[in-house]
């Protein structure tokens, strides 16, 4: 794979003057390509939806293939850094790339309220959803694994609750999340934590009565009140 690394230019959207962004380095590590920059912003309290662009597709959707400072809630400070793996979004490319990196002021559509990502949440039962309310539009509610959406709630009203059910069919795991998704404007996302979810009945619900028998059969067979008990009579002898 030969990738030549043109340019990186710097796109923020923000109506105010006191956010400056600036790349330090570009490089090129194996199949990754690594981009560092600053972002400085006189409010630190701010937070950045970052995305970064290729002319590949002439700047049209933001790369995914990407980690470290980028996406939703980066903060303002030095030596941020977006890590892009090259061969994972276009396989065996061969040829020039430029790299665009576009940012805005970060306000999320919706911000949840009370959801305890650290819970285990049963297949076939439901949670009620809470949030602050930042927007209109109506939303998509998506339940992924991994990286798959696997259910929906589509075109929810956005009023600031909704109770979503978790589906018999899932497959038990660790790597569930929520997405959150603005109808009208699919920039504007909102992930939960990964959280568990796990069959409805508890495994040693269901082994219990098993047990139970070994143990009724046990004291049937262990008990000492009648020796005699349990016994075959003996055979008839000839006459």
């Amino acid at each position: 794979m030969r990738v030549l690394l043109l340019v990186v230019a710097v796109v923020i959207c923000s109506s105010a003057m006191a956010q400056t962004v600036l790349i330090k380095k570009v490089e090129l590590a194996g199949e990754n390509i690594i981009v560092h920059y600053d972002l400085e912003d006189s409010n630190p309290n701010n937070e950045y939806l970052i995305n970064l662009y290729s002319s590949k597709d002439n700047y049209y959707a933001a790369l995914t293939k990407v980690s470290g400072d980028v996406g939703m809630d980066v903060k303002p400070g030095t030596d941020r850094k977006i890590v892009w793996k090259v061969r994972d979004e276009y396989g065996g490319y061969k040829g020039k790339i430029a790299l665009e990196i576009r940012g805005k002021v970060y306000v999320p559509f919706v911000r949840l309220q009370g959801f305890d990502a650290t819970k285990k949440y049963k297949k076939g039962s439901t949670v009620d959803l809470k949030w602050k309310v930042g927007a209109s539009n109506p939303i998509n509610i998506e339940l992924y694994k991994g990286g798959e959406p696997v259910t929906a709630d589509l075109n929810q009203p956005n009023n600031g609750s909704h109770t979503f059910f978790f589906q018999k069919h899932l497959k038990k795991g660790k790597d569930y999340k929520l997405k959150f998704t603005d109808t009208r404007n699919t920039d504007e996302v909102v992930y939960t934590d990964n959280f568990r979810v796990g069959p409805k009945i508890p495994i040693w619900m269901i082994a219990a009565p098993v047990a139970v028998v070994g143990a009724v059969v046990f004291i049937l067979s262990g008990s000492k009140k009648d020796p005699e008990a349990g016994k075959l009579p003996p055979a008839p002898q000839p006459e």
